[in-house]
């Protein structure tokens, strides 16, 4: 059985060893490195392969979300998961808009963080969608001109039903869900999130749900 690859990124070494003994305990689950802001984990990511990378956001030198930005730029990258302590947190929305595929709060437990782990390496992506949904919602209803909802062209290449599909997406809904509501087949959705996904030029289902909340779908 291949093993999922993961790099620990924080600035708090007892945090990283705490993930560490967590992670080594899984037989599918290996660290392969770890570093202690973004720049080290930009160095040594450059020449160690990672399947998922979990991502402190607040750091000194280089925090989180420039680390998660540039980390994405390069070819075949890693995904990230970002961690934060704050439920409503910025610079873990700022990760998410950079590519990050998910956020989990520093507090879940054991079983949460392992299967956000899996999750996330599946492409499943969206880890807690409620807690995702609620994050999204606080900031796109904040006054500043740059989360107002803007007109983006992606949305005209959607079919009706692709255009419903992605706005139950961005409400949180699972593939179940989305199959109950619309009464279909799952394999049906998991057929229109797929055409989605290529549509938009979206990594996963996280990048959906900011293409919905900044393009004003998801208040339709």
């Amino acid at each position: 059985m291949s093993q999922i690859r993961v790099f620990l990124v924080d600035d708090q070494q007892m945090v990283r060893a705490g993930f560490r003994m967590l992670v080594e305990s899984q037989d599918d689950l290996t660290v392969v490195g770890e570093a202690g802001d973004g720049g080290e984990a930009l160095e040594r990511l450059a020449v160690t392969g990672a399947d998922v990378v979990l991502m402190d956001v607040r750091m000194p030198r280089m925090d989180g979300v420039e680390a998660t930005r540039r980390l994405l730029e390069r070819p075949d990258p890693p995904r990230v998961l970002v961690l934060t302590t704050f439920d409503l947190d910025e610079y873990a929305f700022a990760a998410i808009r950079a590519g990050a595929s998910a956020f989990l709060l520093k507090d879940a437990t054991p079983p949460e963080l392992l299967g956000a782990i899996r999750s996330v390496h599946a492409g499943d992506a969206v880890v807690a969608p409620s807690t995702t949904r609620r994050l999204l919602d606080h900031f796109a209803a904040l006054p500043d001109p740059e989360r107002r909802p803007s007109p983006d062209a992606r949305l005209d290449t959607l079919t009706d039903r692709e255009a419903e599909v992605l706005g139950l997406i961005a409400q949180g809904l699972s593939n179940t869900e989305i199959a109950e509501r619309l009464v279909v087949a799952e394999t049906t959705v998991k057929t229109h999130v797929g055409r989605l996904l290529a549509k938009t030029g979206s990594r996963d289902r996280v990048q959906l749900v900011v293409l919905a909340y900044e393009s004003g779908l998801a208040d339709r």
